[in-house]
């Protein structure tokens, strides 16, 4: 054991300092990867949220929430079309600009290491939803080929997951370029990768980012038609 190991933050590579005492003397020291500044600009989501999507109330104004939804998946549920596909997403963090620099350095710079950053938050969360199924979002093959590596698959592993890559993804535009209205009216951009039955199992979807819910829906509707009994997703952020 090394007392005087010297771990750097993962996001701003500043020292970070290990605390010194008899805890730390007598047992084995864990492997840190956030300094304190950097823990305390990422937000957590706390408080009274969305039923469905996690959207903190603290944020919204009264007039933009029916009951215990808000606006957004109110309008979802009224649609005949995709009522009850996602049961409830969990989101870890607010999509502050602190958390927006950091995901675009792990997503679009390849900066693979970042997984580690969220991997504790992330077991943590799966611990208590216990499902039957992980299903990391996927990338198309271009994009896939284009940044090296599916920053879902990352945070699952990362989190010591097996992720189940069930799902395929036709290319399209980025959905960062996207307005709201065009990525909510998405067209079918998912489908199985094989004849998989998924008879009464509970879902877990997960994903980097919680927008407009569109992504989610879809691939909650495919798996929904092969059987699936429950859905529910997992982001990094909202």
């Amino acid at each position: 054991m090394n007392l005087f190991q010297q771990d750097h933050c993962l996001i701003c590579n500043n020292v970070i300092h290990p605390d010194i005492g008899w805890r730390a003397i007598f047992s084995t020291e864990e492997e840190h990867f956030l300094c304190t500044k950097c823990k305390w600009n990422l937000e957590k989501i706390e408080g009274e949220t969305c039923r469905i999507c996690c959207r903190p109330f603290c944020q919204l104004d009264e007039k933009f929430r029916k009951g215990d939804l808000c606006n957004d998946c109110f309008r979802w549920e009224r649609d005949p079309e995709w009522q009850g596909f996602l049961e409830k997403n969990r989101s870890l963090f607010l999509y502050n600009e602190f958390l927006k620099e950091v995901i675009a350095k792990f997503k679009f710079r390849g900066d693979y290491v970042l997984a580690k950053v969220f991997s504790v938050f992330f077991k943590a969360e799966l611990t208590k939803m216990s499902p039957d199924l992980l299903v990391p979002i996927p990338l198309s093959m271009e994009r896939l080929y284009e940044r090296g590596f599916n920053q879902t698959v990352a945070l699952l592993n990362e989190s010591g997951h097996r992720p189940s890559e069930i799902l395929t993804r036709v290319h399209s535009e980025k959905q960062s370029k996207k307005s709201r209205t065009e990525r909510i009216h998405l067209p079918q951009v998912f489908k199985l990768a094989a004849e998989i039955n998924l008879q009464g199992k509970r879902v877990v979807l997960i994903d980097d980012i919680y927008t407009t819910g569109s992504t989610l829906r879809h691939a909650a509707k495919v798996l929904k038609a092969a059987g699936a009994a429950s859905i529910q997703s997992l982001t990094l952020a909202r």
